[in-house]
């Protein structure tokens, strides 16, 4: 199935009807970071819908029929992540078509007359989208999966959305603007960390590689913080993980060997919930591959509540260090 690109024009339109679409002129004024982020909630509600309606129409058995793999033998792409996404580009460019998209799918696309080639590299625009984060939950019916966009201007990301497909909630932010979660009864929810201040009451989020290698090292690494925190939760979407961080669901989390279209949207949302975060420079990252060259180990992710922040990233350096060896 084909993106249709009349359903994109018309969504578009009604983006346009709402205020917040840019014009594509050459020398326009760059939408307010509230603009990026209003924008990222559109295109991530549109793309959830679309994802939600295609589970339904392929049930379990045509999803997996769909599905191929990728970097190993457990990491799929189905045929639902490339219309996604192929959804989000369309209505990238239709707001904006000289804005640069890295996507999981579909690699880094410059674009015609691309801001990255025609003004100074620290105003351009460049969205960074993870069609279906989550895409094992997807393909077993776990009620668990996102669609995760992010916008960064020059090297820093300023706006962005996670939207949980399955539950409709939308959380969002934008830099200097706090962060928020929308429900589909249309409530709106200013975020914020939980206040754990103690290392054995913190409830931890992770996530594992698709190498079966890496995965070893980093059960080493969980073992160890398992006698050190409360727990550990592997619900598999690094861009929920964050949120639930930005929420107060988790208290810390942290991640080896993820691309910036897992994080880039989570970690700008619960920082602005008052998260403390570690991510790797944008620079090493903002390319195809969507990582930086070298041990998976040295750009791990990680998120917590600034009560608890220095012991947990203490006990995770930690952990990791104990786990190469």
């Amino acid at each position: 199935m084909s993106i249709n690109s009349r359903g994109t024009e018309q969504l578009a339109s009604r983006a346009d009807n709402r205020g917040f679409s840019a014009p594509n002129s050459p020398g326009s004024v760059r939408p307010s970071v509230r603009e990026l982020r209003d924008r990222a909630v559109f295109i991530a509600r549109a793309a959830a819908a679309h994802i939600a309606s295609r589970r339904v129409e392929l049930g379990s058995d045509g999803v997996l029929a769909s599905s191929e793999t990728k970097s190993s033998a457990v990491d799929p792409v189905t045929v639902v992540d490339r219309e996604s996404e192929e959804l989000i580009r369309s209505l990238i460019k239709a707001f904006s078509s000289s804005d640069r998209i890295l996507g999981e799918e579909g690699g880094l696309d410059d674009g015609p007359g691309s801001q990255a080639q025609a003004t100074d590299a620290a105003e351009a625009v460049t969205w960074i989208v993870d069609p279906i984060d989550g895409t094992v939950n997807f393909l077993y019916g776990l009620p668990n999966f996102a669609v995760s966009i992010a916008c960064a201007v020059g090297d820093e990301v300023v706006a962005g959305a996670v939207a949980n497909v399955s539950s409709g909630e939308i959380y969002s932010a934008a830099k200097g603007e706090g962060a928020q979660v929308s429900r589909r009864d249309g409530t709106v929810q200013t975020l914020s960390c939980s206040p754990t201040a103690e290392l054995e009451k913190t409830l931890v989020a992770t996530g594992f590689s698709y190498s079966a290698n890496l995965r070893q090292v980093q059960g080493r690494i969980a073992s160890q913080l398992l006698g050190e925190c409360r727990d550990i939760r592997r619900m598999g979407s690094a861009a929920l993980d964050l949120c639930m961080v930005a929420h107060g669901r988790v208290d810390a989390y942290y991640e080896h060997d993820i691309k910036i279209w897992d994080y880039a949207a989570g970690a700008l949302i619960a920082a602005e919930a008052g998260a403390r975060i570690r991510v790797p420079e944008f620079t090493q990252c903002a390319n195809a591959a969507g990582w930086p060259e070298g041990d998976p180990l040295d750009f791990g992710v990680g998120a917590a509540n600034p009560e608890v922040a220095d012991a947990f990233f203490e006990a995770l350096d930690g952990a990791t260090a104990k786990a190469r060896n």
